[in-house]
Order: structure tokens, then sequence, then C-alpha cells
């Protein structure tokens, strides 16, 4: 009888045979970061350990740590929310707002704390985290301010790079560096946003 090929206990749509493997990974991963291991010793062989599993196990999802790093962060996300509010001073509180709540959650709140604070000492991991994580964070701002200018809802003459970091910053600096700043107030997104209406709105 021929031996099964490899691969063969993946299902048709390439999900990999233990599931149950990859959330004990993640779950390594996330548990040696809370107790406070660093990104340098946070190794593929202490991570195997802890979620009892092989190396090989690890790297057949994954070529190197940086990128399971990434997919820990990542999987912390929530996904972003469909925006199509009246007006787009409504898309821009919505997505405040999603950044906002993320910053509630304590888990990731700590884990990005951590591999934030570690980031560039690791450039690969840095610029992935950013390409997956942090940019599409971002064009979500620059695509809401250019249909809001393309509507004459915002003035023509914005600096689209600019108004990301004053909307995006607030919510950060409260989520990474002021740990007794409050995030919990669900109008926080509201104010943000109408406090810079003035230099938004079309004249």
């Amino acid at each position: 009888m021929p031996r099964p090929r490899r691969g063969a206990g993946r299902s048709a749509a390439g999900r990999p045979r233990s599931e149950a493997a990859e959330q004990a990974i993640f779950g390594a991963v996330e548990k040696l970061m809370e107790s406070g291991v660093g990104l340098a010793e946070l190794s593929i062989e202490r991570i195997a350990a802890e979620a009892g599993v092989g190396k090989a196990t690890i790297y057949r999802r994954w070529p190197n740590k940086e990128a399971l790093l990434v997919d820990v962060v990542a999987r912390l996300e929530s996904p972003m929310p469909p925006l199509s509010g009246p007006t787009y001073r409504d898309d821009l509180i919505g997505a405040v707002d999603y950044m906002r709540r993320r910053g509630l959650a304590k888990r990731s709140r700590w884990i990005v704390k951590s591999a934030l604070g570690q980031m560039n000492s690791w450039p690969e991991l840095k610029q992935t985290y950013h390409e997956r994580v942090v940019n599409p964070r971002r064009e979500l701002i620059r695509q809401i301010v250019r249909r809001g200018v393309e509507a004459g809802e915002f003035r023509s003459d914005l600096d689209t790079e600019l108004l990301c970091e004053l909307l995006i910053g607030p919510i950060l600096l409260r989520t990474v560096l002021w740990d007794d700043a409050p995030l919990e107030d669900p109008d926080l997104p509201r104010q943000m946003i109408d406090a810079a209406l003035e230099g938004l709105a079309a004249r």
C-alpha cells in the first residue's frame, strides 16, 4: 500500500492538520512574553518547549521567529470595521474608536507594548509589523480623508500623513506609554475628531 503523501492531512483549503498545535504555539509566545521574556530570549526552542510541540511543527508554519511574532501580534488585532457613516466625520470617528477599542484589549495591550519596546533591535520584525499591522490602519485614515476631500467635506490642502499621525498618535500614546491614561470613554473618538474639525472643515 503506498504511503500517504506529506500534507495529505490538510483540508482542501490548505488548513494545517493540527489547529490545536498552532493555537498552542500562539499561546506559548503570549505566555512567555507576558512573563517578561524578551524578544532576544524568545527562541524557537523555548517556544516549542512551552507549547509542547517539536521545532519542526513551528518551522512548517513560519520560516523564522520574526514571522511568528508578527502573527502573534496580528491575531490579537480585531478586524477593521466597515465604515459607511452618513458623513466622513462619522467614518473618522469610527476609525479612531476602532483603535481605542484595540487599546482596551488588555492582553493585546501588554503583548504590543512588550513587542514595540524591543522592535528597534529587530529591523525585520519592525518592518513586517508595520507592513501587516500599522500600515493598513494608516491607509484606512488616508482613504477616509481622500474621500472627504473629494466630497468637499474636508479641505483640499490637508497633509494626509500629518493628519494620520494627529489622529493615531493620542490613542497609541495612551495604549503604549501612558498606562494610566483613560481609554474607556466611548465618546473619546468624537471628542478627538471634533477638536480637529476646525482644521479639517472645507472653507
